[in-house]
């Protein structure tokens, strides 16, 4: 029997690529798509559904909105999906629900295609449905955390996800759009810009030494002034990273910081 499914998400390509990739598992029927968390609630309320692609952020009533009106007991199982690393990082640290972040890829579709069924075939639905609870105020409470500033970002490893933890980075450059994050002598390819990620990390713990580069201030073991202008600093490691005149200020005014 075929797992019936909704796909609800207010971009049209969004849908199109998810629909796309799900005709290609035989277990799978999309039976509708929603644009919005309105047409969303009127479709689960019409007939049951065995599966929810569900977009956290919609304009108007957004993903949380559609399980407040619904109520969790009346809830397919949820898989959220979201373009923001920051939700997906809260559920996957809670391990409590599955999610996707955009641009979808296959094969992270195909793994949480798998854990669903093994769910529903296991008949764990009450389970799920406490789990999406504990999910849910952790995902619509950031504020409730002691430390507001970024503890952990989800990263690709070749065909699997990884959970890099903050305190691990020694250092990250910009890479267009993209940011490098280099742990340990790995590197990690982030889809966030510099610029996202200087105002998520602790300033107590990084530093912006340059457009295009942020460090562990604890890392940083050497300052060198080479000419008039040109300024690096010298990690642990003994990587040499550039810094502007700004940056060097940001690490002086950081390093007097009780």
């Amino acid at each position: 029997m075929k797992l019936k499914t909704i796909v609800a998400d207010d971009e049209p390509l969004a849908r199109e690529r998810l629909k796309l990739l799900l005709s290609h598992d035989d277990e799978v029927e999309v039976i509708a798509e929603c644009r919005n968390g309105k047409e969303t609630i009127a479709r689960l309320k019409s007939a049951p559904a065995d599966l929810l692609f569900l977009d956290i952020q919609m304009p108007g009533i957004g993903g949380f909105d559609v399980i407040d009106s619904m109520g969790l007991p009346h809830m397919p199982p949820t898989v959220f999906v979201t373009a923001h690393h920051e939700f997906a990082v809260k559920a996957f640290a809670v391990q409590a629900i599955d999610y996707l972040t955009k641009p979808i890829e296959p094969s992270r579709l195909q793994d949480t295609l798998a854990r669903v069924k093994d769910r529903i075939a296991g008949n764990a639905a009450l389970q799920t449905k406490e789990q999406l609870s504990d999910a849910l105020a952790a995902l619509r409470n950031p504020a409730r955390n002691d430390r507001p500033w970024q503890e952990r970002f989800i990263v690709r490893d070749g065909a699997k996800d990884v959970l890099i933890n903050v305190s691990d980075i020694d250092w990250i450059e910009a890479a267009d759009y993209y940011s490098c994050l280099h742990v340990g002598g790995r590197k990690y390819m982030l889809r966030e810009s510099i610029k996202q990620l200087s105002t998520k990390l602790d300033p107590a713990r990084f530093v912006r030494l340059h457009r295009s580069v942020i460090a562990k201030i604890e890392q940083v073991k050497e300052i060198h002034r080479d000419g008039r202008a040109e300024y690096f600093v010298v990690l642990a490691s003994g990587q040499r990273l550039k810094m502007s005149k700004v940056g060097w200020k940001n690490l002086t005014t950081a390093n007097n910081t009780p």
